[in-house]
This record gives structure tokens, sequence and C-alpha cells, in this order.
């Protein structure tokens, strides 16, 4: 959006400069309509004359964008075919003299190609000696001073234009780096929320299955008399099991094509030793704390609390470099905060760590949790997350 933004304002702003000259040398007209050359007086010209030209200079400056070398050319062009008419308006006004400057410019910015540059520098030259053949008091010299600075107007916005086309392309690599960017981020976030609803099915799955079979088996134990009883627990169980085709049925759309169902059960952090262990042995030495007293999670919580480790741990392993880590988890009434410190350097790469953590904020935020993470106040990388219980 920014860049977007700053293109419009160097086009704008352009076009309302030469609108700014072309109001100056308007007033200029206004306020002395005639002009000393030689000893003598001079009308400058028809004032109608004088307010089409500048008002289609400008017009044509700012249909540059649809017209490209068209417009800037077709202005001086009509400068030159104003001069057959008001011979002497331009001669004494240092507007109309910046308004030329800044068009010439414009023209040699648009000149991209050979013939372009010839057609241009021809059209400017004939504007400055159908000028200088109308002025009343004409000279060569006169003439060739003009042409003069119109090329060197020319010429800057020529050597101009490679510069900001580079920082144009720079802008223009930095916006399409920002959509991928958010893309990659929208499609990691995606494929977080698809492995965190297949986890939890899988958790909430075998709840359902254990209210069923219970069910069943309190059902088995009641009397001939209990038939109420009976009745209502064989709706329970026909419940769960409805309940368990429905969501057979919703995590097939969150599987990916020739993705097979896992049958391991979900880790928890009665895991956490064999996840430290197996890091250990990848090359990252991890230290594990325990502040407060543990208290029994619910599968979701407990899951979700073992995926952060796992991810931060993944983080150091990859971008840390060779360092040590440290797993604290602090039991507090209300929650359980889980903090994941590393000795490495204190800036992982932006896009892979950036995915990660947006797939442990995706899960925290199911438990209202949330996750602070960057530079550690004696160097390393810390990542800590607050579990609500």
């Amino acid at each position: 959006m920014r860049y977007k933004l700053r293109g419009r304002v160097v086009r704008d702003g352009i076009t309302m400069l030469a609108g700014c000259f072309a109001l100056g040398a308007l007033l200029e007209d206004l306020a002395s309509q005639q002009v000393t050359l030689a000893g003598q007086r001079f009308d400058r010209g028809p004032e109608a004359v004088i307010v089409v030209t500048l008002a289609l200079m400008v017009a044509l400056v700012a249909a540059r964008g649809r017209l490209g070398l068209a417009g800037p050319l077709a202005a001086m062009a009509i400068c030159g075919v104003a001069a057959l008419s008001a011979r002497a308006w331009i001669i004494d006004s240092s507007f109309f003299f910046l308004l030329a400057m800044l068009i010439c410019g414009l023209v040699g910015y648009l000149s991209t190609t050979p013939a372009r540059i010839v057609v241009s520098l021809a059209v400017l030259w004939g504007v400055a000696s159908v000028g200088e053949w109308r002025r009343p008091v004409s000279s060569w010299q006169q003439f060739f001073l003009v042409g003069v600075f119109m090329s060197v107007a020319w010429g800057v916005g020529f050597l101009v234009r490679r510069p900001v086309l580079r920082a144009q392309t720079a802008e223009d690599r930095a916006v399409q780096l920002e959509v991928e960017q958010a893309a990659a981020a929208e499609r990691a976030a995606q494929e977080e929320r698809r492995r965190i609803a297949r986890e939890l099915h899988d958790i909430i799955a075998h709840s359902v299955s254990v209210m069923t079979v219970q069910a069943g088996a309190v059902r088995r134990l009641l009397t001939p008399e209990q038939e109420r009883e009976r009745a209502a627990l064989r709706r329970i169980e026909e419940t769960g099991r409805d309940a368990m085709a429905e969501m057979r049925r919703l995590v097939g759309l969150l599987k990916q094509d020739g993705e097979a169902s896992s049958l391991a059960p979900q880790p928890g952090l009665a895991s956490l030793d064999a996840l430290v262990t197996k890091v250990c042995d990848a090359g990252l030495p991890v230290e594990t704390r325990v502040i407060g007293e543990p208290r029994s999670l619910s599968a979701g919580v407990d899951l979700t609390a073992y995926r952060i480790v796992q991810e931060a741990l993944t983080n150091a392993l990859k971008y840390a470099g060779p360092a040590h880590a440290c797993v604290t988890l602090t039991w507090k009434p209300s929650e359980l905060v889980i903090e994941v410190t590393n000795t490495g350097q204190s800036r992982p790469q932006r896009n892979a760590a950036g995915h990660g953590q947006a797939g442990m904020r995706e899960r925290l935020a199911l438990y209202r949790g949330r996750l602070d993470s960057g530079p550690g106040p004696h160097g390393g990388y810390v990542i800590r997350a607050h579990l609500p219980f």
C-alpha cells in the first residue's frame, strides 16, 4: 500500500507542479501584459490563446500515464503553435520557462527508444526554432541558447529514468515479496489449523468412544424394570455413534490427498522427556525445569503444551546455530507458562520461524492463551507461552 501511495504522490506531484507553473505564468501575464525588448514594448499575446495554451499543456502533462511520450511532446508542440499568434508572451515569463523545462524533462524521461529520442529532440528544436522565428527581436545566439536549455532539461529527464526505474523495480519486487509472504503465512496458518483439527479429532473421538462404551456397559447392568433408564442409555449410545460417524466425515475434509490416518496416540507433557532426548541426539543440548506443582490437564491442553515445546525446540535446532536450550514449565494457579530459551542467535530467520510461531499462536488461541517471543535479556532467543487451564 505504501509503495502505491508513493507512486501516486510522484505522479500527481508532477502534474500539480506543472499546474502551479502555469498559474504563475498566467498571473505574470495578467500583472504585466506587455514586455520590453530592445527598447520597444510588445504585447505578450491574446489572453484567450495564453489561457487555452496553458490549460492544454497541463492537461497533456496529466494525461502522460495514458498517452505516454505523446502527452508532453504534444504539449511542447502546442507551445510552438501558440507562438505564431502570441509572439512575445513567453519572453519575460520565468514561470513559463520553468513549465517548459519541466515538460522537456518529461519528454526526455519518456524517450525510451532510439526512434523516440530522435523524434523528441527534433520536436524540441523545432519548437525552439518557431519560437525564435516569431520572436519580435530574434537572433541566432538566442535561438541556440533556448535550444541548449531545452536539450539540457531533456537530458536530465533522460538520465533520471534509469535510477527511477531501478527504484520502481525494487518497490515492485518488495510488493510482490510482501504478497508472497502473506500468502505463505496464510497457507501455513490453514495447514496448522487442519493439523490441529485432526489432532483434536483423535482426542475427542477417543472421549466420545469411551462415553458410548460406558453407556452400553451400564445399560446391560440395569434390571428389567428399569426400562426408561435403558431407553435413555440406548439413545446416548446411538447419539455417540452418530457423532463418531459425523466426526469421521468432517476429518476426511481436513486430510490432504493420499494422507493416511494416524493410529498413534496424541502426545502430551508425559512424552516431553522423549522429545528432549530426540532433540539432544540431533545436536542441541536441552535442559528442563519444572516450577510449581504439576497438575492434570485435559487432553487438548496437554497436546497444545507438548506442541509448543516441540515447535520452539525445532526452531532453535534449525536457526539458533551452536547453542544450548532450556525448557521451563511454570505451574501457576490458573495457567501453565512454557518458556523455551536458547543461547544462539537472537533473530531467527523470519519466514520459517514466523510460520512456526504462527502455528503456536493458532494453538494457543483455542484456549485463549498468548505467545511472547523475542531476543533474551542476555542474548539468545526466548519463546514464552501462557496456556490457561
